[in-house]
């Protein structure tokens, strides 16, 4: 019987380092913020979708979407933000549980759903068993202003702007605290698997 895993965190908390490790154990990973960048490619659905409601001008000449013009208009206006998330999450999920289910069918022993928003989307009846990868703030606030050059000021509001982590960790399955070394992080992510019979101990 096949398990199926989401995988979350917060900005700057480890997911990608996380997902990663699943390669070790030939546990496929199925990435949702790849998905979103392939469901905005020309001749897609929501392809069509975004310029029929945000215009040709956000098109650079390969026809492809100008995500950083499109980013600047979405984070300048609530209403195009929730239209643009209207078009793109159906499409991100439907891409989602069609690989999930080839693997399921395939079956495989374990696939994993790497999905940032998890839990704002209420995405969870889409896995068995939530991960959530977690740093205390103090660490995610040092590891985001070394990793992005934001000042104090700007990686905290971009910590804000998401549902706090301590949150994640009180609905997860299991949590992974990466705040130590590479090779803790792979032990607990070990015994995790372990534990829910996914590897043999």
């Amino acid at each position: 019987m096949c398990k199926v895993l989401g995988l979350t965190g917060s900005i700057a908390t480890g997911k990608s380092t996380v997902s990663l490790m699943f390669d070790d154990f030939r546990i496929p990973v199925i990435d949702a913020d790849k998905i979103a960048r392939e469901v905005v490619h020309p001749g897609e659905k929501a392809y069509e979708e975004i310029i029929h409601h945000f215009g040709v001008h956000i098109l650079r000449e390969d026809k492809t979407i100008n995500r950083k013009l499109l980013g600047e208009i979405i984070f300048a206006d609530n209403q195009k933000r929730e239209r643009l998330n209207h078009i793109v999450h159906p499409a991100v999920r439907q891409k989602m549980v069609e690989r999930r289910d080839t693997y399921l069918q395939a079956d495989a022993q374990c696939v994993v759903l790497d999905i940032p928003l998890l839990f704002e989307n209420n995405l969870t009846e889409l896995v068995d068993k939530t991960i959530v990868v977690y740093v205390d703030e103090n660490t995610q606030l040092q590891r985001l202003m070394n990793r992005d050059g934001y000042s104090e000021a700007e990686a905290k509001q971009r910590i804000a702007a998401q549902m706090p982590i301590t949150d994640k960790v009180k609905r997860a399955d299991g949590v992974i605290d990466n705040t130590g070394s590479k090779f803790h992080t792979f032990q607990q992510l070990e015994e995790l698997l372990q534990l829910w019979n996914i590897l043999p101990r």
